[in-house]
């Protein structure tokens, strides 16, 4: 359990810092770029490493697609941006992201069998609530760019499904 509430405060803790954005002149274009790709890699880190710990069918179907979609965003905000001739720019939020994913591995990598997967589908609900958040209070809201901000309200409902399909995983767990 204490793993579990550790791993928990950490996926929190990974776009809560999205909102030192909104404190501030928020993020540009480029910083969007940056968080939103490095969102989806955390995500599909962890979709991967949920397929190759858990023996449960529920929990891999899960975790295939949620590196099927997070891969597809990420494909389409790279074509984006290189349309746009944007490169990226690394801020806090995804150096941020990035290291409290690597952290969020470690973590997972520590659990077995039930523990594992109730982890895994806990930081799923965690992580996509604070997502859609951060979509909603500083990416979207700082998009200057039309298609930027066009491709962020795209994907919003696909990141809102995986929400209520990883709470409803989650109730079946407890």
């Amino acid at each position: 359990m204490k793993n579990t509430i550790n791993f928990l405060a950490a996926g929190v803790l990974a776009l809560s810092t999205a909102a030192v954005f909104a404190q501030s002149s928020g993020p540009n274009d480029a910083q969007i770029a940056a968080i939103v790709v490095a969102a989806n890699t955390v995500d599909i880190n962890a979709g991967k490493q949920a397929l190759s710990m858990s023996h449960n069918k529920e929990v891999k179907d899960f975790a295939q697609r949620m590196i099927t979609d997070h891969t597809g965003v990420n494909n389409q905000a790279v074509a984006l941006v290189t349309k746009l001739h944007v490169t990226p720019e690394d801020n806090p939020t995804s150096k941020s992201l990035q290291d409290d994913g690597a952290k969020t591995l470690a973590r997972l990598k520590e659990l077995k069998g039930a523990s594992f997967d109730k982890a895994y589908v806990d930081n799923e609900v965690t992580y996509h609530q604070a997502v859609l958040d951060a979509v909603d209070k500083t990416l979207l809201p700082n998009a200057s760019n039309a298609e930027l901000k066009d491709l962020l309200i795209k994907v919003r409902p696909a990141f809102v499904a995986h929400l209520e399909h990883a709470k409803e995983m989650q109730s079946t767990m407890k």
